[in-house]
């Protein structure tokens, strides 16, 4: 366990003030809440036991490199919500808790760059939407988590973790393994007790797989549920914001203060009245009774021999919980992966364009920011190129027929016809499958190679998923993603919960440089 009460240098060299004897390992958000309340924690002596813990585990020791900025004001916010709890206006479950936001989400006052050398300039004048509900809750913005570069929607030989600007986050499990991405410095960053909780962002995967990677537990939400105004777009159609932590019970927490209906995102108007008041009520260890529960077989069988043993004691557990699991199936992926591609490079440029054009930095174009790779492809692009910034830059107007054919084609294979359709036809509550097998090895000349769970579907189809751990490897843990209906979060909240306090499978990392011999 490591504890901390020294003075160290923070992430960004300026010397820190020693603090108490605080163990933020595996600390939860609500034994934090519960010492705050007590008055035998503040925030401010919370924040600084986190900044010396990034000193020490994300810059020196086993360097993660999962932090790419700290926020300078972090100290004076933490002491601003301790004076608000002095004075009995505690705002709720995570006042004065400090949060890691993805580096491709706007905060006020701090670089927001996707990872990118091209947008080091990029200081927005407002938080994005989903910040400011942070705000309004009492979190404490501790600082930026590193990223894969453009969200991995820049090459297709892209390796996860990876930015020009914050360079390659680590996973904690071994220090040369894959993090998977794009949101790699949030999974990686709480895994190894960074912070209790972090956001990240997902188009396809890039909660799911990091969460399953690192250890920890990741949600996906349905798109509209969390505002996406204020974040570095990919898909109007896909993205969206999430909660990472290190167990069910503080996603619950974070989901909570990132909810709202946005009505100026365009998926806002389908979420109005769709947010629950709080998610921790949901988190109820006998969730899973009388459940019936889809196993999706295909994605088992392909499964690592360790994936399949851990997935079968999951089932297991959970139909001693009293759930009934059954054996389900649905068209391959294949089927909607081409319309999907065509819909995320035109959505992409349609919405970096308009991000780009309103916002601070020089950079105002998707083809500006392709002249500006290749005028420094040495710093920009050292590992591997831009192929589909250029096949989105080639893309026309989202009027073209083109567009419109492949956006409604995939989400009606991949909803429609695909999951809405099996919870409908198998009357099933949610649907299972592997999130990821263990993490691979950092490999820049090959570029990502992981083996992909059957999360995409919800991904596609814009639906909620979460997964837990219930496994590890060798040491190299993996998840198991639950997917439902639309804004079925409440329900998908009590059915990890259940599975999470019967398996307890998660194991806190070791940053060994390596599992092999």
């Amino acid at each position: 366990m490591f504890f901390v009460a020294f003075v160290v240098q923070n992430h960004r060299g300026s010397a820190q003030q020693a603090s108490p004897s605080i163990n933020v390992v595996d600390l939860s958000v609500a034994d934090a809440q519960r010492r705050m309340a007590a008055g035998t924690l503040t925030s401010s002596a919370l924040t600084r036991a986190y900044l010396n813990r990034i000193a020490s585990i994300d810059d020196s020791g086993p360097q993660l490199n999962a932090v790419i900025d700290i926020n300078p004001a972090a100290i004076k916010e933490a002491e601003a919500r301790d004076a608000e709890r002095r004075a009995g206006k505690a705002r709720g479950p995570l006042h004065g808790i400090p949060i890691l936001v993805k580096d491709n989400i706007d905060v006020a006052g701090m670089v927001n760059s996707a990872g990118s050398l091209a947008l080091v300039d990029n200081v927005p004048r407002t938080d994005a939407f989903l910040v400011a509900r942070l705000r309004d809750a009492g979190a404490v913005i501790l600082g930026r988590a590193n990223l894969s570069e453009w969200a991995n929607f820049r090459g297709s030989k892209s390796t996860s973790g990876w930015s020009s600007r914050g360079g390659q986050t680590k996973n904690p499990y071994a220090l040369d393994r894959n993090p998977c991405g794009s949101s790699s410095g949030s999974a990686a960053g709480v895994a190894a007790s960074l912070a209790a909780v972090a956001i990240g962002t997902e188009t396809n995967g890039s909660i799911i797989c990091p969460a399953s990677v690192n250890g920890v537990v990741g949600l996906k939400p349905t798109v509209g549920l969390v505002s996406r105004r204020g974040i570095i777009p990919i898909s109007a159609s896909q993205d969206t914001a999430g909660p990472i932590g290190r167990t069910v019970a503080d996603v619950a927490a974070l989901l909570g203060g990132m909810t709202g209906a946005d009505a100026r995102d365009p998926a806002g108007r389908e979420a109005v009245g769709k947010a629950a008041a709080g998610y921790t009520a949901f988190l109820n260890p006998g969730a899973l009774k009388g459940r019936r529960i889809g196993l999706l077989r295909q994605v088992l069988t392909s499964s690592d021999a360790d994936v399949g043993k851990a997935m079968t004691a999951a089932v297991a557990a959970m139909r001693k919980a009293g759930a009934t699991v059954v054996d389900v199936e649905l068209p391959d992926a294949r089927t909607w992966s081409g319309a999907e591609m065509e819909v995320l490079l035109f959505e992409f440029k349609d919405g970096l364009n308009a991000y780009l054009a309103s916002g601070p930095s020089g950079q105002k174009s998707l083809s500006m920011v392709i002249d500006w790779n290749r005028a420094n492809a040495a710093r920009a692009m050292p590992f591997f190129g831009q192929d589909l910034f250029e096949l989105a830059q080639a893309k026309g107007p989202l009027t073209e027929p083109a567009y419109l054919t492949a956006r409604d084609t995939a989400r009606r294979l991949a909803g429609q016809e695909g999951l809405l359709a099996l919870l409908a036809r198998e009357r099933l509550d949610a649907v299972i499958s592997p999130s990821t097998g263990p993490a691979w090895k950092i490999d820049y000349p090959r570029g990502d190679r992981g083996r992909v769970g059957g999360y995409g579907v919800a991904a596609v189809a814009g639906t909620p998923s979460i997964t837990i751990p219930i496994g590890n490897s060798r040491g190299l843990p993996f998840g198991l993603t639950f997917m439902g209906a639309p804004f079925s979060e409440p329900q998908l909240i009590g059915f990890a919960y259940s599975l999470e306090q019967l398996t307890k499978a998660r194991q806190p990392p070791r940053f060994p440089r390596t599992i092999d011999p």
